[in-house]
């Protein structure tokens, strides 16, 4: 496709056309401008043209017209119309009435050829043309025409339903112009995809088509190991018009009886008269060496050419012999290419080292810079071009005075590779996603995909592509569970893959609201606090939603929540609870209501501790969080008020002060001493507190309280609780395509919380984000991971998860790559069998996957049995197998699988058990061609004869030689199961004979012969004596040599010498009788003779010579030729053979032959329905001794007709004649419709229009 030239505005808005009128005839110029009232000019020649008889100028607004009356042959010209700046020019061109009145020959065929491919039908159908699709097409681009300035578009498309990833389209004008780089103004290329039925479009648009785009053009579309490809062609027609041409002129019948249908069709005016004089020889091939592609059709039917396909074969041979520069020694090559960022050199070599040359990029001339580099060292001329950019994919041209240059440039850019990968990202729901990636390049183009389906940026923004230097993103904002899925970026030169998994958010609540206990007109305050602070939520009392009002106030502040009572009432006790909107939980609380009761305590009061529960039940139990502070606040009373003792691990007998501090190995009296311990007594309290509980702080703490009156004690049971262990390392049990499954221990310590649960998490072994599996806790012990990506590395690790928490990680499982096991072995079946073996064979998987095939397990199980064998131990890499030491009789089963790092494959099957026993099969010996003849050797050479042979069991192989054994020492022989080697290194005369070849097997045998010939060249021959010597001729003869040389004497070579120089001339060679007659002498010479014996290995070393030279004597002699009466051997032509009729195929070349005789040669002639067709080139006619052969060239109904040959000479004439029929061709889809001729008159007429 050629680049488009920038156009300027025309003022014209229709053009007129160049046109073709008969002679005296009126023609019509039309032209419209795109303003009205215009001032138009009309020219012939560059000169103006007024309105007269002969010229009629009009105008109408924006009309223009010029009408040229009267034609004649010198109105032949160039014209043209002006309007402001634009000039306009076309042509007329003149036909004379003889022209006009006939047809060429190929108009009526193209006509008839409407009929019979069915592109246009009696009953008005249109025409059938569906094609078979195949390969990846669902709809190919077809072959279409279009005039100069016309737009066209061709379709392909290409159903991705069975496609794993987009599928790739180039469009391709010729042989390699790849279009994609072509797109502008006159060509643009298009794609759209539909996600309903699947499908891609591509389209490719050509605007403003010129005469040069028409030609060849290729679509090929490529998925991975996929691929198609479509040719087809564009015509370009230039506006054309014929006027005064009526078809139904052409045609004529023979008869003058004056009806209609009456006589024969007679063509004859279709055809175009020619001249007789004789016109010079043209060279055909030199025309269309120098003619553009385009002009090779229309060269070859003028000249006859009808094998296109061959005519251009041999263009392609011929070598143009380009035109010697006197300028330029070596020019530039036609084109170069260079990868962008690297330097090229052009280099020319000049007749005239001292002139200097100019260098030119698209017209304009290039000026030396740090980037262009000019070199001349002697007569070479260099141009070198730095650090080359897309900017300098153009043409070059290299300009000495009017001489010159050219080549074209292209820049091909390097693939642009992802330095840094994408990382599996997961996220809650609503919040923001990146999508990071580094390629090698900065400002490349990446696409990004998700699923296989490309990304754009839609209307809502959803997704958005930011560039920064080398870094590409992708963002998505407010990410949602559909936006889960696996993120692709490619570039040109690779591809990275990433994974996002989207979860809910789970809501976490920071502070739960406490029960409360108030008193009245006291103002209580319920209060949370959750993690998300757009997270409303409803109050409700004793389950009836809560209503703000005067004393009841509802807050909603960031992440607190608060429910304010004030003037507390007794009927406000009930139970609160709070429900977060959106969430399945709530939390609740009491308010307790306080009645204030004044009771008389006596003076005296014996202590008391007030306990719910006491003792070491496991009601009594406090339960306390690691690293929390531990908080025991004892309701006591007594008066006076008493004295408290905490002590853990025993009771103490005696008074201690709190004060003090005492340890003992079974009891420990905790004072404030130990620095986390805090202990406070308040009037009808004694609080004891702990900060930070450890594990080792679990245990029975009592409390001892005494006063004069008395004492009392309380147990209570403390637990301190933490997160669990980290679990063992994980293991990876199995792999599979997109998945693996992994198994750990649980953790040695749970924390003194059960074990709820498991998290795991994995990551790419080279990326350091690791993502989680599972939000909610996962109870086994044993996971399957999925949604892996085969082929890459993963890490596996475990948290364990109690009531408490979540533990620390454990340690991460050793790397494994995800691998589906391979699919099974194909083509199981049983090769050989015998008595106590078998032998199988395979072929490997059609699918194996990621990971190297291991090998293949072969197994076997007795028929009725479900307990399968191993054939071997271990594994075999090979796909045939041997298994031996079986019971004869048995029926077994077998399989085989498939192994690779994720497992066996599915097993492939015998289709039914095998009794394990040998199959008899008769000997039979399978001699090749070549050695059921006798076989041919010279002396010396090697004899292998490989003879193969069936049989079972193994056959008893024995040769011989003319009915005795073999030696050994003089022939070797190899035997194996299938075959037999009869070889001899070096052969002599005595290893010829017949050898006897004996396969048997029991009292059976098949017997075969191989007859040997070793032949050597042959012996001297002998006894060579002069019979006679007469004139300047010698009789000779000799005997036939003793020695052979084991085959048959081909011949003789003769050769004689002059005694003078004793150089030998051969006089015959390959002369098969023992005597000849050496003539062409010269007189007074003397010569010897000697011979030479020939057989199939060449001529006998030594030659048999005359004993004595032979002198020709110098005498007169008179020489008197014989007179013969001249016999008349003339006869009148006689076909000895008739034309045959014939009923041929349409479309498929057709042959008539006849035979005639006749002297002298008779000239032959053929006409088809009386009409003389020698000239006419879909025609070749062929004689070859006496047979003569018309061959007719992908005949069509029209070829039809009453064929004749005929034979003159001058003694007489003879013709003979035939009947040809020729039918149409028949497809499954439509059959093809005959029709009459006045149905072809009413077609060609409704074209005619």
């Amino acid at each position: 496709m050629p680049e488009p030239v920038k156009k300027t505005i025309s003022a014209f808005t229709k053009k007129p056309k160049t046109q073709e009128a008969e002679e005296g005839s009126s023609v019509i110029f039309e032209a419209e401008t795109e303003k009205s009232n215009a001032k138009v000019k009309w020219q012939c020649n560059t000169k103006d043209l007024v309105g007269s008889s002969k010229y009629e100028i009009s105008a109408n607004g924006s009309k223009h017209s010029l009408t040229i009356k009267a034609l004649t042959p010198e109105d032949a010209n160039t014209y043209a119309v002006i309007a402001g700046s634009s000039k306009v020019k076309f042509e007329l061109k003149v036909l004379s009435k003889k022209d006009v009145e006939c047809i060429r020959l190929n108009d009526i065929p193209s006509i008839l050829l409407l009929c019979n491919t069915g592109l246009c039908t009696v009953d008005g159908q249109p025409p059938d043309t569906r094609q078979d699709l195949t390969g990846l097409f669902t709809e190919k681009p077809q072959s279409a025409e279009v005039t100069v300035g016309g737009n066209i578009t061709f379709v392909a498309k290409v159903n991705a339903e069975s496609l794993l990833k987009k599928p790739t389209i180039k469009w391709f004008k010729g042989k390699w112009m790849d279009l994609a780089s072509k797109s502008g103004k006159h060509l643009q290329l298009k794609e759209f995809y539909d996600r309903t039925t699947k499908v891609y479009t591509f389209e490719m648009h050509i605007m403003e088509a010129k005469a040069n785009f028409a030609g060849a053009y290729r679509c090929e579309v490529l998925s991975r190991d996929k691929f198609d490809s479509c040719n087809f062609q564009l015509t370009v027609h230039e506006a054309f018009t014929a006027e005064g041409f009526d078809i139904r002129a052409a045609f004529r019948r023979t008869s003058t009886e004056g009806k209609e249908d009456s006589g024969e069709l007679d063509f004859s005016t279709l055809l175009k008269k020619r001249s007789m004089s004789a016109e010079p020889d043209v060279d055909v091939w030199d025309i269309l060496s120098h003619a553009p592609a385009s002009e090779y059709e229309k060269i070859a039917f003028q000249h006859g050419i009808t094998d296109l396909r061959g005519m251009l074969k041999r263009l392609k041979k011929m070598k143009k012999e380009e035109k010697k520069s006197a300028a330029f020694l070596k020019k530039l090559d036609p084109a170069y290419q260079v990868t962008k960022g690297h330097k090229i050199k052009f280099a020319v070599e000049v007749a005239n080292p001292d002139v200097d040359v100019k260098w030119m990029k698209n017209g304009q001339e290039i000026q030396p810079t740090g980037r262009y580099i000019f070199e001349s060292v002697g007569n070479m001329r260099y141009l070198t071009i730095n650090h080359c950019s897309l900017a300098d994919d153009a043409a070059y041209c290299c300009v000495l005075g009017e001489e010159k240059c050219t080549t074209e440039l292209f820049v091909k850019e390097p693939p642009v590779v992802i330095v840094k990968n994408l990382d599996d990202q997961m996220v809650m729901k609503g919040e923001r996603v990146e999508f990071q990636c580094e390629v090698s390049e900065e400002g490349a183009n990446v696409k990004w995909e998700k699923d296989g389906v490309e990304l754009t940026r839609d209307e809502s923004f959803k997704y958005r592509f930011k560039k920064d230097g080398c870094k590409h993103i992708l963002i998505i904002n407010e990410a949602a569970k559909e936006d889960c899925g696996h993120y692709k970026v490619k570039t040109n030169g690779g591809e990275s893959v990433a994974e996002l998994m989207v979860q809910e958010k789970e809501l976490e609540v920071y502070q739960s609201i406490a029960d409360l206990t108030v008193k009245a007109k006291d103002q209580a305050v319920f209060k949370c606090e959750v993690s998300d602070e757009n997270v409303r939520g409803t109050w409700y009392k004793n389950g009836v939603e809560v209503k703000p009002d005067a004393r009841i106030n509802i807050t909603h502040i960031g992440r607190i929540h608060k429910l304010t009572i004030d003037n507390v009432k007794p009927d406000d006790e009930a139970d609160y609870t709070f429900e977060p909107d959106g969430y399945a939980f709530n939390l609740s609380a009491k308010l307790n209501f306080m009645e204030v009761k004044i009771d008389f305590v006596p003076r005296q009061d014996p202590p008391k501790i007030h306990l719910d529960c006491k003792g070491h039940t496991a009601e009594s139990t406090i339960v306390v969080v690691a690293g929390n502070k531990l908080r025991l606040d004892v309701p006591i009373t007594g008066d006076p008020a008493p004295t408290v003792i905490w002590t853990k691990g025993g009771k103490v007998n005696a008074y201690v002060d709190y004060h003090l501090f005492h340890y003992k190995d079974t009891l420990r009296v905790i004072t404030e001493g130990d620095g986390r311990v805090q202990v406070e007594t308040t009037k009808g309290h004694c609080i004891f507190t702990l900060e930070g509980a450890e594990r080792q702080d679990e245990g029975i703490y009592s409390v001892v309280v005494r006063n004069p009156a008395g004492e009392d004690t309380a147990d209570i049971n403390v637990k301190v609780v933490d997160v669990p262990d980290p679990p063992q390392a994980p293991r990876i049990l199995s792999v599979g395509e997109d998945s693996c499954v992994v198994q750990w221990d649980p953790p040695l310590f749970d924390g003194g919380q059960p074990i709820t649960g498991y998290v795991l998490e994995r990551k790419k072994k080279k990326s350091y984000r690791w993502m989680r599996l599972n939000f909610d806790p996962y109870t086994e012990t044993t996971y399957e991971a999925k949604r892996m990506i085969e082929g890459v590395e993963y890490e596996m690790r475990v948290y364990a998860v109690n009531g408490i928490g979540m533990s620390r990680h454990s340690p991460a499982s050793q790397p494994f790559v995800p691998v589906a096991p391979t699919s099974e072995p194909i083509g199981l079946c049983v090769d050989d069998i015998s008595d106590t073996s078998i032998t199988l064979k395979w072929k490997a998987p059609e699918r194996i996957g990621s990971a190297d095939l291991e090998g293949y397990g072969v197994e076997y199980c007795k028929e009725g049995s479900d307990e399968w064998i191993p054939a071997i131990q271990g594994l075999t890499e090979r796909t045939s197998l041997t298994i031996r030491e079986l019971t004869t009789g048995e029926k077994l089963q077998f399989r085989v699988r498939a192994f690779n790092m994720a497992g066996p494959s599915a097993p492939a099957c015998l289709a039914q058990p095998v009794t394990i026993r040998e199959i008899m099969q008769r000997p039979k010996i399978c001699l090749p061609r070549n050695l059921r003849q006798t076989l041919i050797k010279k002396v010396g050479d090697t004899v292998n004869l490989v003879i193969p042979f069936q049989g079972k069991p193994r056959p008893k192989v024995t040769w011989s030689k003319d009915g005795q054994l073999l030696n050994s020492a003089l022939v070797s022989v190899r035997n194996s199961d299938t075959d037999t080697i009869l070889f001899i290194r070096k052969s002599e005369r005595k290893h010829s004979g017949q050898y006897d070849l004996h396969v048997q097997i029991e009292n059976v045998e098949d017997k075969a012969k191989v007859t040997l010939q070793i032949v050597d060249v042959p012996g001297a021959p002998e006894v060579l004596k002069v019979l006679d010597v007469w004139g300047f001729n010698v009789a000779l003869d000799w005997k036939p040599p003793r020695d052979d040389g084991n085959c048959e004497i081909a011949g003789y070579r003769i050769q004689k010498a002059d005694k003078k120089t004793m150089e030998w001339f051969t006089v015959f060679d390959q002369y098969r009788r023992t005597n000849c007659v050496v003539s062409d002498l010269i007189m007074g010479n003397e010569y010897l003779f000697r011979v030479f014996a020939i057989n199939l290995v060449g001529h006998s070393p030594e030659a048999c010579n005359t004993k004595d030279s032979i002198y020709i004597q110098k005498t007169g002699m008179d020489w008197k030729p014989a007179t013969y009466k001249e016999l008349d051997f003339s006869q009148a032509p006689k076909f000895t053979h008739p034309l045959v009729n014939r009923s041929v195929i349409a479309g498929y070349n057709a042959t008539l032959s006849c035979s005639v005789s006749g002297v002298p040669k008779p000239r032959v002639t053929w006409y088809k329905n009386k009409m003389d067709i020698t000239h006419e080139a879909k025609y070749r006619m062929l004689s070859k001794h006496g047979v003569l052969t018309l061959e007719i060239r992908k005949p069509c109904p029209f070829d039809g007709g009453v064929y004749m040959c005929k034979a003159v000479n001058d003694s007489g004439e003879d013709v003979v004649e035939c009947k040809l029929e020729v039918r149409r061709k028949y497809t499954d889809e439509k059959p093809l419709t005959y029709c009459t001729l006045s149905q072809l008159l009413c077609c060609c007429c409704f074209l005619r229009g």
